[in-house]
């Protein structure tokens, strides 16, 4: 059994085959998805799918890069929604600056980050971090204000000095198509350090397609290929792998 812990069903390119995804994902053995909301209609399409399809769950929240315009109204529109049972995390939120480069820009993107921490902690929540070319921030905001019911540092791409800190802070480490492309030296280490029992597989479908798919659409089913690699790094059993990783993400998300 895997668990998915953080993909885009809701994205258009996912949700117009919906059906076809998902069984193509159940054949190499994706029973759960967690669908991961980035603003007021992807957030609100994730409780949709969690309702109409067995296995799936939603993480509701605002992307950094998706929160101009955005009012309180639809803040309280979305998180109205957080003791919904398929409701099991806030996200995605956290620190985007690779795409944002202006100081107040960056700014709001923090205080968006905290409050949503904030309510995550208020309603007994994990959190699916966003951080992008922002490490040094994101800790700082997360030391500030930690996750009191953990969380998952979706496609972690610090260093394997850093991994300390985030493990301190509870949270575990989300492995995706990255890990798997043959320059990536840095998210192998970080693989081979991390410990089995903070690891959980994602896709961020559909983006970040693993290798040899790379540029393509990605899809939950690719994730056997982010398996298979850390199988490959860790040196141990696969059936051991994903015992261990399908536990971590039922316990971090509390299905």
């Amino acid at each position: 059994m895997i668990f998915d812990t953080h993909c885009h069903l809701n994205s258009e390119e996912l949700y117009s085959r919906i059906d076809e995804v998902l069984s193509d994902a159940r054949k190499v053995g994706v029973d759960k998805f967690l669908v991961v909301g980035w603003d007021k209609a992807s957030s609100l399409l994730a409780i949709k799918l969690a309702h109409q399809y067995e296995g799936i769950y939603a993480a509701i929240g605002f992307h950094p890069t998706d929160i101009d315009g955005v009012t309180e109204e639809d803040f309280q529109e979305v998180m109205n929604h957080i003791n919904d049972s398929k409701v099991v995390a806030v996200g995605e939120i956290g620190l985007d600056y690779h795409w944002v480069k202006d100081p107040a820009q960056r700014q709001k993107q923090k205080e968006w980050f905290i409050k949503q921490i904030k309510f995550a902690n208020e309603h007994k929540k994990p959190i699916s971090i966003h951080n992008r070319e922002a490490f040094e921030d994101c800790l700082k905001i997360l030391k500030e204000y930690p996750p009191l019911y953990s969380g998952v540092m979706h496609c972690y791409s610090g260093s394997v000095e850093l991994l300390k800190d985030v493990l301190n802070l509870g949270l575990y480490i989300g492995l995706d198509g990255p890990l798997t492309f043959t320059n990536a030296k840095t998210p192998k280490e970080v693989c081979e350090c991390v410990p089995l029992e903070r690891l959980l597989v994602e896709t961020d479908s559909p983006y970040l397609a693993p290798h040899p798919l790379r540029g393509t659409v990605n899809e939950p089913k690719n994730i056997a290929l982010v398996i298979d690699e850390i199988t490959r790094i860790k040196g141990i059993s696969k059936k051991h792998i994903l015992d261990v990783i399908y536990e971590n993400s039922c316990k971090v998300f509390h299905v």
